[in-house]
C-alpha cells in the first residue's frame, strides 16, 4: 500500500507526533508498504532550523525509508499563539500548493493538531478522490479553552465547526485514548468511524544500553538521585509545581531534579528556580531521540506531570511508554486514563496532579527503596512488551487502513 502522512511536526524533531509517526511508518516499511510524509523543515520546538537544512520553499529527502516532504513554513519557537498559528497556516498553504510534489498514494492521514495539516491532507484527498483518515491527538479547540488560552466564543464556535466538519468528511478517525473515542461519540459521529490506536514504544529503541553513566558524568550529576523530567516545558504540564517539590526537597542533598526541554514556559520556570534559589534543579537544552533515551538511562525516576484540569484526564502522554521501556519507574502527577494504565502496569507511583507535597513524597518513599525501583522497572517493560508495543500497534492500523481503502466509494 502507498501511504501519505501529513504532520507539522516530524523527525529529527522530537516529541509525540515525531515519535508516533516515525515508529508506525518503519513498521509498515517493513511490512512491505511504501510512505511519504509532508511535513515541515525541522525547527520545533526552538524555531531554529536543525543542523544540516537550509530554509527553502521544498525539500525531498529519504529517512529510513521514509518518502519525506518538507515545505516552506513561517519559523517561530514553541510560544505566542499568534506567531504559532501563522506557523501553522503556513504549512497548510504551501503543502497544498506543492501537493503535486507528493506521488500519488492510496489514501492520505492528516494527523492534529494541528488542524491545518489534517485540513490540508483531507483537501488533497477530496481532490485526489482518496479516503481520508483524520488522527486526533488532542481535542482541538477544547484544549485552549480549558487551558484559558482562547476565550472568544465567536472563535470557539468556528473552530468547533471546523473541528467537527472534519470529523464528518473523514473516511476513518483514529484516536490515541479510548476517552477521545467516547467524546466523538458523544458529540455524533458514528463510533464505527472511530478506532482507538494508542501510542506505545519502540520496544528495541527504547531499551537499556548502559548510556546513563556518560551522561551523568557530561552534566556533572555523579551519584545523584536524578528525578527527570523530559518533554515540553509548556502551560499543559505544570512544571511550577515540581519546582515546590523540589524546593520540599532542598535539603535532601542526594536529590537533583533535571528538567530537559523547551517551551513557553521555561524562562518563567528558570527564573523562578533562580529566585527560589533551587540548587536542586538543573535546567538543559532539549535534545535528540538517541540522547533521550540516554538520559532515561541516566534517571532513577521519571515524572509524567499534567495541569489539574477535567479535560487531560483524556489525555495519555506517550513519554510514559517510553520511560516504562526503559525499566525507569514513573512519578505520574494525572488522573483518568493515563493514570489508571499506569498503575495497571505496576511501574509507577501515582499523586494527584499540581500537588507539590505529594510529589516530593512520592520522591522520598522511591529514594529510600531500590529494590522497589528495580521491580517497578521490570513490571514496567514487560507491561509495554505485551500491550503497546508499536509494532503491534502498526499491524492494527494496517488493517484499518486497508478497511477504510477497501472501503472507499471510489475504489
Amino acid at each position: 500500500m502507498k501511504i501519505g502522512w501529513y504532520s507539522h511536526y516530524f523527525m529529527p524533531e522530537i516529541g509525540a507526533p515525531s515519535s508516533r509517526i516515525y515508529d508506525l511508518s518503519r513498521e509498515w516499511i517493513r511490512a512491505g508498504n511504501d510512505v511519504q510524509v509532508a511535513t515541515c523543515f525541522p525547527n520545533h520546538p526552538t524555531g531554529e532550523l536543525y543542523p544540516g537544512y537550509r530554509r527553502g520553499w521544498y525539500m525531498r529527502e529519504p529517512l529510513d525509508g521514509i518518502d519525506v516532504h518538507r515545505y516552506w513554513t513561517y519559523i517561530t519557537p514553541n510560544k505566542g499563539i499568534v506567531k504559532k498559528s501563522i506557523g501553522h497556516v503556513s504549512f497548510y498553504a504551501t503543502s497544498i500548493l506543492g501537493a503535486r510534489k507528493i506521488d500519488t498514494p492510496e489514501l492520505l492521514i492528516g494527523t492534529s493538531p494541528t488542524f491545518f495539516a489534517a485540513m490540508a491532507a483531507e483537501k488533497i484527498a477530496r481532490r485526489r478522490r482518496l479516503p481520508f483518515i483524520m488522527e486526533v491527538r488532542d481535542l482541538w479547540p477544547a484544549l485552549f479553552v480549558e487551558l484559558g488560552v482562547l476565550k472568544n466564543r465567536l472563535a470557539i464556535g468556528l473552530l468547533e465547526k471546523l473541528e467537527l466538519s472534519l470529523y464528518r468528511r473523514s473516511t476513518r478517525l483514529v484516536t490515541v485514548t479510548e476517552a477521545f473515542r467516547q467524546n466523538l461519540i458523544d458529540r455524533g459521529v458514528p463510533a464505527h468511524k472511530i478506532k482507538t490506536i494508542p501510542n506505545g514504544a519502540d520496544i528495541d529503541f527504547w531499551s537499556e544500553r548502559g548510556e546513563g553513566r556518560a551522561v551523568r558524568d557530561r552534566h556533572g550529576l555523579g551519584d545523584k538521585f536524578v528525578v527527570l523530567y523530559i518533554g515540553a516545558h509548556g502551560i499543559s504540564q505544570s512544571l511550577s509545581s515540581v519546582l515546590r517539590a523540589a524546593a520540599r526537597l532542598r535539603d535532601v542533598e542526594a536529590v537533583q531534579f533535571v528538567f530537559v526541554g523547551e517551551g513557553a514556559e521555561k524562562e518563567k520556570l528558570t527564573e523562578l528556580a533562580r529566585r527560589e534559589h533551587l540548587q536542586n534543579v538543573t535546567f538543559l537544552d532539549p535534545v535528540g531521540r538517541d540522547e533521550v533515551r540516554g538520559f532515561y538511562s541516566a534517571a532513577d525516576v521519571c515524572l509524567v506531570p499534567l495541569r489539574d484540569i477535567p479535560l487531560f484526564e483524556t489525555f495519555i502522554p506517550s513519554k510514559m511508554f517510553e520511560i516504562l521501556s526503559m525499566k525507569r519507574p514513573i512519578i505520574g502527577a494525572l488522573r483518568g486514563e493515563a493514570a489508571e494504565i499506569l498503575t495497571r502496569s505496576g511501574g509507577a507511583v501515582i499523586v494527584p496532579p499540581e500537588n507539590d507535597e505529594a510529589l516530593a513524597n512520592a520522591v522520598r518513599e522511591l529514594l529510600g527503596d531500590q529494590r522497589r525501583r528495580a521491580a517497578m522497572g521490570e513490571r514496567g517493560r514487560q507491561f509495554v512488551v505485551d500491550h503497546y508495543s508499536r509494532a503491534a500497534l502498526a499491524a492494527s492500523y494496517l488493517d484499518l487502513m486497508n478497511e477504510a481503502v477497501g472501503e472507499y466509494p471510489e475504489r
